[in-house]
């Protein structure tokens, strides 16, 4: 077993030999438990940790600790060497262990845009769930190779088949066993390989030995099915494979390994392992990671755009290649101040040296870069192509913001995070108070891009918005531990959209005399709507010059400005094209500040002529219950404006899946145990922004109006 990493060992290790992976999965699946339990058999740590009594290594936060959850992505490094690649010498796996609760979804978003893989965590008595959908539509938007892992097959229920389908059915993955479990439940001892064609079982009480056995005679007849149906899926993808497979010869290992590979890097096929994540056979995972996944060298160049000239260029991942490194995470840490989590795609950073942040413009300064263990560092010289570690003394880069050298800049693509979709008001217990919590405030809107906070103009009050009440209540719990802030805070509300429905054109004018210089602004705005989930789009049509060019930046602020308050009730205009199209200007009175006042006029002048109507966040959960009390729970979500997509039988439990509005959700956790005598569970996350019933609409702007 290697022992703990040993850097200028590790520095040692070439490109190929490293993996860059994530593991994700929906809350409660078991993601922490398969760290610790990989980070025990690498010799990072010496003793398993328990969510339960709080000791894992990778949920190191005190809110972690109490809850039981993951809140915040936690980086770590280790080495392993597969036990029949002795010759080989040992890989580098570097970890990124993900949150699976929904509220903390960018965390997902951020870690997945730089891995190179991921493992994705199953819950065995339940297949796919919501969370699982997500972070698997997630890991297809940044085309990221997957291995699978059904966990908890030793508790009651656990159906590694069951799964297996679920994978296949709900997620429409070409997703492939390579492993089949022996015993089920509380009998589970181990796995077949299917790969191999060997038992790997328990060798001990605890499972922490593995010893390996023949094949069960029970099991002959399952083995034979699956191994067939592996070998058929993995001989789309390796030529030598298929002939021997359609001449019914036997294939090697290697030849059946490097098909395996060539369709899972491909993002093609989905090899699908399980077991329990307590127990020593999760080496097969950490086999299978080095065995399927990809490294830095196996994946295409990573692509960008010149800021010089616009046009795309690449990189490839050689340490000898001009720089390009993408700041993915900024976290405040209490003993060496801002951390920035960078991952290299090629060249090199070397502490103490300046890099160009070509997003900003601008030159920093790394004054040390860091390999990170959860919350422990450890300091190093460089980082090269193809590996993920942090820095110190960044002060002006922040997520999804560019590092290369000056000389060959280039803007890698950025990361994109979805809106907050709960808000609430938070007042400052003390004058004391509120300086502290505006530098809080500051921090965590760094660190986490889907915080959001602005202050409303009519009240006065500081609202603060972020993906879920979870979400603002850990930001809540953080300011008065770490920043020792006291604070009050109002109920939480949910933060709305308006729109817009039809087309509508709208003169802008900003005249201002007061002797001397005046102030002249003309500008006609056209207003349309776009298809739910557009955002935003301005778009430049001026012709013969009616508004000089170097106006039209100050339009585009004025429409933006005037978007961000809506027309309604405040809240945010989305879904909508605003072009400028004409206008005047004065070769004296003309000035930047006379043109976006007459643009934001103008756009709020427009968007009240053109049909407005507010936007509600629509939630997709799911209602996990004993059959006797499905009717009582159907008929509760009807009368929150659910609409019911379907259900399904698990065991011994349905699955209800609806939309629902979550204004009509706050407070349901206590009404589902109400329902179910403490028996159902649910899960909920955001699906997308839907106009609102005219009734409702009313009651908003009522609600509005009374605060």
């Amino acid at each position: 077993m290697p022992t703990k990493l040993d850097v200028e060992k590790e520095k040692l290790i070439p490109l190929s030999k490293i993996r860059n992976i994530g593991i994700i999965a929906h809350i409660d699946a078991g993601k922490t438990t398969t760290t610790e339990t990989v980070l025990y058999l690498t010799g990072i740590i010496h003793k398993i940790g328990n969510i339960d009594e709080g000791t894992t290594q990778m949920d190191w936060m005190a809110q972690e600790r109490e809850r039981g959850i993951t809140i915040t992505s936690a980086a770590t490094t280790c080495l392993w060497q597969p036990v029949d690649e002795p010759d080989l010498g040992p890989h580098r796996i570097n970890i990124i262990d993900t949150p699976g609760h929904v509220d903390f979804t960018a965390e997902v978003e951020r870690s997945l845009r730089v891995l190179d893989g991921a493992v994705v965590v199953f819950d065995g008595k339940c297949g796919v769930e919501p969370q699982s959908e997500t972070v698997w539509r997630q890991a297809d938007k940044y085309h990221v190779p997957r291995i699978c892992y059904v966990n908890k097959l030793n508790l009651i229920g656990g159906d590694f088949v069951m799964s297996l389908n679920s994978i296949r059915e709900k997620l429409g993955a070409n997703a492939v066993a390579i492993q089949l479990p022996i015993g089920r439940e509380s009998e589970l001892r181990g796995y077949v390989d299917l790969v191999l064609l060997k038992s790997f079982v328990y060798g001990n009480e605890n499972g922490s030995e593995v010893k390996v056995e023949e094949i069960p005679v029970e099991m002959k007849e399952q083995v034979e099915k699956y191994r067939d149906l592996l070998l058929e899926k993995a001989a789309d993808f390796d030529q030598e494979l298929m002939e021997k497979y359609l001449a019914g010869e036997p294939a090697s290992t290697m030849t059946l390994r490097r098909a395996l590979r060539a369709g899972t890097t491909s993002g093609k096929l989905f090899p699908v392992l399980g077991g329990d994540a307590r127990k020593g056979l999760v080496r097969s995972i950490l086999d299978a990671a080095v065995e399927y996944l990809p490294s830095p060298m196996d994946l295409p160049p990573v692509t960008g755009t010149s800021p010089k000239t616009g046009e795309a260029e690449s990189r490839i991942a050689d340490p000898d290649a001009p720089l390009a490194a993408l700041a993915f995470k900024v976290q405040t840490d209490p003993y060496v101040g801002r951390l920035t989590y960078i991952r290299v795609y090629s060249g090199k950073l070397t502490a103490g040296t300046y890099v160009q942040n070509t997003r900003r413009d601008l030159k920093e300064r790394l004054s040390r870069l860091l390999l990170m263990h959860a919350n422990d560092r450890e300091e190093v010289a460089d980082l090269v192509a193809g590996e993920i570690g942090a820095a110190v003394g960044l002060k002006d880069t922040f997520t999804g913001d560019t590092l290369s050298d000056d000389g060959k800049p280039i803007i890698l693509e950025s990361i994109k995070f979805p809106e907050p979709v709960v808000s609430v008001a938070i007042e400052p217990k003390t004058k004391v108070d509120q300086e502290k919590m505006g530098l809080a405030i500051r921090k965590f809107a760094e660190e986490d891009p889907t915080f959001k906070v602005r202050t409303d103009q009519e009240t006065g009050q500081v609202i603060i918005s972020g993906m879920g009440e979870l979400h603002l209540e850990i930001i809540v719990d953080r300011m008065r531990r770490e920043f020792k802030v006291e604070a009050n805070v109002g109920r939480p509300q949910v933060a709305y959209r308006e729109t817009i429905r039809k087309l509508v054109e709208q003169e802008g004018k900003y005249v201002h005399q007061s002797g001397g210089r005046g102030q002249y602004g003309h500008v006609f705005l056209r207003l349309e709507p776009l298809p739910p989930g557009q955002g935003f789009e301005f778009e430049n049509k001026i012709k013969g010059g009616s508004i000089p060019i170097e106006f039209v930046p100050a339009v585009e602020k004025g429409v933006r400005e005037a978007l961000d308050k809506g027309v309604l009730s405040g809240y945010p205009l989305t879904d909508l094209k605003i072009t400028v199209f004409d206008g005047s200007y004065h070769d004296v009175d003309s000035s930047e500040m006379a043109f976006k006042i007459a643009a934001s006029e103008a756009t709020r002048e427009g968007a009240r002529r053109a049909s407005p109507v507010f936007l509600e966040p629509i939630m997709k959960l799911e209602v996990t219950v004993p059959e006797e009390y499905m009717g009582e729970v159907i008929g509760d979500l009807s009368s929150r404006r659910a609409t019911i997509s379907g259900t399904e039988s698990r065991g011994n439990v349905r699955a209800i899946d609806a939309l629902v509005p979550l204004s009509e959700m706050f407070g349901y956790a206590t009404s589902v145990r109400s329902l179910t005598q403490g028996r159902g569970v649910f899960a909920m996350e955001p699906s997308h922004y839907q106009e609102v019933p005219d009734n409702v609409g009313q009651k908003i702007i009522g609600a509005e109006a009374g605060r």
